[in-house]
């Protein structure tokens, strides 16, 4: 697997591309659970493949790398020759989804199509992991979503796992992570999820990161998704959606450029939160090794009365390997009254 050191690019490859298109790339056709059972039963779908779509399910849509990296970081892959890891996972997702248990998906533009492929549940699959007990949200709808809708999702991932894999401070993240307006009364997701982090002091500090792609009418949609932002923070009270103090916002766009556009939206639209408490990024900068210079702010300079954009060095960013990424403990079970748990 390539490492984030690696790569070579100037342009996310979650980017948004003009007049981009997910094309379905699964396996044609009906499948049944009965079928998907005589398979495990034979062990042609295993505890390995069981794993990977954890992953899945967790983060939504996934690229393979995103599925190697995190079951690397939680020491799933240990018994794995490095070099083979990739294709080992590769292989449980590409029989995964011969069996209809997942969805893959490319894009398609006029520059070509994507290198990559992206991964959710299908139907089957929420059989496989009701019986476990593993919670999931999915519905079909999910596998409707438009391409800068799951670029978006890939794109907050990226920037998930990045944390994981070089936070020293790293806690945990849920990349589903539910915020409420009271003046809209509507619940909301920030489309990149969640991290916690702990500081050397032990006390918890929670970063949201809105993930922004540019695809038509991303203007209207962002402003509105501000007003929800600033009401959240406007009515915040303790233990709101579960947080003891207000969570960081962190807005990711695709470029330096993006993240000055989205800056003026905020700006016109207006937003409770001080200028100096609104972080911005790319997920591009989450390929450095360290991301203690990963977030900008926009600071107002007194002569010119005009912004410039500057980075925010964070020491609670600082690198370093952490045990909290390697386990993923369950604490958030939803329990079905159907069920009988074992």
């Amino acid at each position: 697997m390539v490492n984030d050191q690696e790569v070579k690019t100037a342009v996310s490859p979650f980017a948004v591309r003009a007049d981009e298109k997910k094309v379905y790339d699964g396996k044609e056709g009906f499948a049944s659970i009965n079928q998907v059972v005589f398979k495990m039963d034979m062990g042609y779908i295993n505890e390995s493949h069981i794993m990977a779509l954890e992953v899945v399910n967790e983060f939504g849509y996934v690229t393979s790398r995103q599925v190697t990296q995190v079951l690397e970081l939680r020491g799933k892959l240990n018994d794995i020759e490095p070099d083979k890891r990739q294709a080992k996972v590769a292989k449980w997702l590409e029989d995964l989804t011969k069996s209809k248990v997942i969805a893959r998906y490319f894009f398609q533009s006029e520059t070509g199509k994507s290198s990559y492929r992206a991964y959710c549940i299908d139907k089957i699959a929420t059989y496989i992991l009701k019986q476990r007990n593993i919670p999931t949200t999915w519905q079909p709808t999910e596998n409707t979503k438009p391409a800068f809708a799951v670029k978006r999702k890939l794109a907050g991932n990226q920037v998930i796992i990045a944390y994981m894999q070089k936070v020293a401070a790293f806690e945990r993240a849920n990349p589903n992570v539910l915020l409420y307006s009271k003046k809209f009364n509507v619940k909301f997701k920030p489309t990149g999820g969640m991290v916690t982090l702990k500081g050397d002091k032990k006390e918890e500090i929670n970063f949201v990161f809105e993930v922004v792609r540019r695809n038509d009418e991303w203007q209207n949609m962002f402003a509105e998704k501000v007003q929800l932002y600033s009401d959240f923070y406007e009515n915040f009270a303790k233990n709101d959606a579960g947080f003891e103090e207000k969570p960081q916002i962190v807005f990711v766009g695709e470029d330096v450029q993006h993240i000055a556009e989205m800056f003026r939206i905020i700006k016109k639209v207006g937003m409770i939160v001080p200028d100096e408490e609104m972080y911005f990024t790319t997920e591009l900068r989450h390929l450095e090794e360290n991301l203690e210079n990963s977030i900008s702010v926009f600071e107002l300079e007194t002569e010119t009365k005009k912004y410039r954009v500057i980075t925010k060095p964070l020491e609670i960013l600082k690198y370093g390997d952490n045990k909290a990424a390697n386990t993923r403990l369950n604490d958030e079970t939803k329990y079905n009254a159907n069920m009988v748990i074992e």
